[in-house]
């Protein structure tokens, strides 16, 4: 009987151990909240809080792109910091981190236009010109053929002032989505920066009759002096 007892006792005492590591356990952060805390720490720009959240989130999802690229934008804005302030060796290893999370994250999610473009500005911020125009080509080959990166090449091939590459590639993302606001707006832009004002307002118009929501379209027309064309059939005339 009491050895019975003794055994009762410490069954008891093995479930309440249980008990509390499930309730430790349970108490911990989801996936999600982990996510939402890190994300207000990097609009109230603290870096280290913000950090500590995603990798805690990459924890428990360790594919999950959306987590992988705020991990990496985090990387990245504490890489510019140091580039600033002049700690260029630490802003290269924190630039280096930015690029596996970004790359990590485009393993997951091939399509992920947002995460290819923060690649290349790690990149850029590294120095490494080179390697950033592939990732903009590895982009056109094997995530499009779309506007999207056809715009993102011809980026960056502006940037190395090929212009006429880069006009081929701003003219491509048209003809293959005519009805894009976006890829309209880009050759637009291009081609003011190229002082090809008659082109661009045509496409600037094109772009804002598609979409008059488009970012900077109506801006830039009212700043050419140009009006903005009509978006719906005027009314019939009263009879």
């Amino acid at each position: 009987m009491w050895s019975l007892q003794r055994f009762s006792v410490r069954l008891a005492s093995l479930f309440a151990i249980v008990a509390s590591l499930l309730t430790v356990v349970g108490c911990g952060p989801n996936f999600r909240q982990l996510r939402f805390e890190g994300q207000q720490a990097m609009t109230a720009q603290d870096y280290v809080l913000a950090q500590d959240r995603f990798e805690q989130a990459a924890r428990k999802q360790p594919a999950h792109p959306g987590n992988l690229y705020d991990l990496g934008t985090v990387h990245l804005a504490r890489a510019k910091h140091c580039m600033d302030t002049g700690a260029r060796a630490a802003a290269l290893r924190a630039a280096d981190r930015a690029v596996n999370c970004f790359s990590r994250a485009v393993e997951s999610h091939p399509g992920m236009h947002m995460a290819l473009a923060a690649k290349n500005e790690a990149l850029e911020l590294k120095g490494r010109f080179e390697d950033a125009l592939g990732t903009a080509e590895w982009a056109t080959t094997f995530v499009g053929p779309r506007a999207r990166e056809q715009i993102f090449l011809a980026r960056e091939l502006e940037e190395r002032g090929d212009y006429d590459a880069a006009l081929l590639r701003y003219r491509q993302a048209v003809a293959m989505e005519r009805d894009s606001a976006m890829a309209h707006a880009a050759l637009g832009e291009f081609l003011l920066r190229q002082d090809n004002q008659a082109m661009a307002v045509r496409h600037l118009k094109t772009a804002y009759k598609l979409n008059p929501m488009e970012p900077g379209v109506a801006q830039r027309l009212t700043s050419l002096n140009e009006p903005l064309p009509r978006t719906v059939e005027p009314p019939a005339p009263s009879p």
